[in-house]
């Protein structure tokens, strides 16, 4: 049987993983994931409860050459400052910054591709020299890279969630990124009742009161929305899950907070996927995570350029990794 085999870094919750496994399925090819990265315990605890293996923890203390070779690369990677990105080095500039990690097993494992996640803010960020100082170090390394920002709206999910996906093979290949679809789900297939809904998703009365007050929304049902300047909009889709925002940032209806199902939802997963963590946690983790139908399509792009092996490969276990990281 045809078999992809890929490593998982930053993880999450396994969007990525996800997406490829439901691709593997519906095209009959064997997906096996020999690696896998977060440092936070409780996406490991998520992680660990879907698919049966516990990631390691902090990359930064894993050699790259320990990590089992691989086809496929994906990474959703943290973007912090890059302390030295001005001198545009090429890879050196990488160092310090958890994108060098994505580097380093790039440069010692050379799969055939990766896809690459990140905030849409990465594109301007220093006036664009961050994504310049990675593009060139991605084409030092050998790759042959494109970049977009897309927007899980277009992929048939109803939440506008735009995030830059970078993508390289090491074979030139005329890959593109997949047109935007002309519908996304409705919310009605999203939502739950609000008669199944627990009376503490709902806001208080003051919080309701005061958000019909001000706004007449135009869609039922509709997510309302509240800007940092207070202003509150509604829409037939939800706004970008985020992992930090107040409880009350999207309410459904202007009525009540999202339950952890809709949230994971909102970014693709499947109701099978299971639930393993608080709610506060897992709200971190759906904002954190990224949308599946989005990434599905760009591998779905993206696979009829790599080739599939006939061969097995063992999942690594702990005793070939760093203890401490693990």
């Amino acid at each position: 049987m045809r078999e992809l085999r890929f490593i998982d870094l930053f993880c999450g919750i396994g969007g990525f993983r996800v997406a490829l496994e439901q691709l593997g399925a519906a095209d009959d090819f064997r997906t096996c994931c020999v690696f896998s990265s977060d440092i936070d315990t409780h996406a490991q605890d998520s992680y660990e409860a879907n698919f049966g293996e516990r990631p390691a923890g902090d990359i930064t203390r894993i050699e790259a050459a320990d990590i089992p070779d691989h086809d496929i690369l994906f990474a959703g990677f943290p973007c912090q400052a890059f302390s030295i990105i001005g001198k545009r080095g090429g890879f050196d500039d990488t160092r310090g910054t958890l994108f060098f990690d994505v580097a380093r097993i790039l440069r010692e494992k050379r799969p055939q591709a990766f896809v690459l996640e990140n905030v849409k803010q990465l594109v301007g960020h220093d006036k664009g020299r961050t994504l310049g100082t990675i593009l060139a170090t991605l084409n030092e390394l050998g790759y042959h890279v494109h970049y977009k920002v897309l927007n899980a709206l277009d992929y048939g999910l109803p939440q506008k969630r735009e995030r830059v996906v970078i993508v390289g093979t090491k074979e030139f290949s005329m890959f593109q990124f997949p047109a935007p679809l002309a519908e996304f789900k409705p919310l009605g297939e999203v939502l739950q009742p609000d008669s199944e809904i627990p009376a503490n998703y709902f806001a208080s009365d003051y919080i309701r009161e005061k958000r019909h007050a001000v706004h007449v929304s135009q869609h039922h049902p509709g997510i309302w929305h509240e800007n940092k300047s207070g202003n509150i909009s509604s829409h037939p889709f939800s706004c970008a899950l985020r992992a930090g925002a107040s409880y009350n940032y999207l309410l459904v209806d202007g009525n009540r907070r999202l339950t952890p199902r809709e949230m994971l939802r909102l970014q693709g997963f499947p109701d099978s996927y299971e639930i393993a963590v608080s709610d506060g946690q897992l709200r971190k983790q759906a904002g954190n995570s990224i949308p599946v139908n989005m990434i599905q399509a760009v591998l779905q792009q993206l696979l009829p350029h790599l080739s599939l092996s006939e061969t097995s490969v063992r999942t690594p276990t702990s005793e070939h990794l760093d203890p401490i990281a693990a």
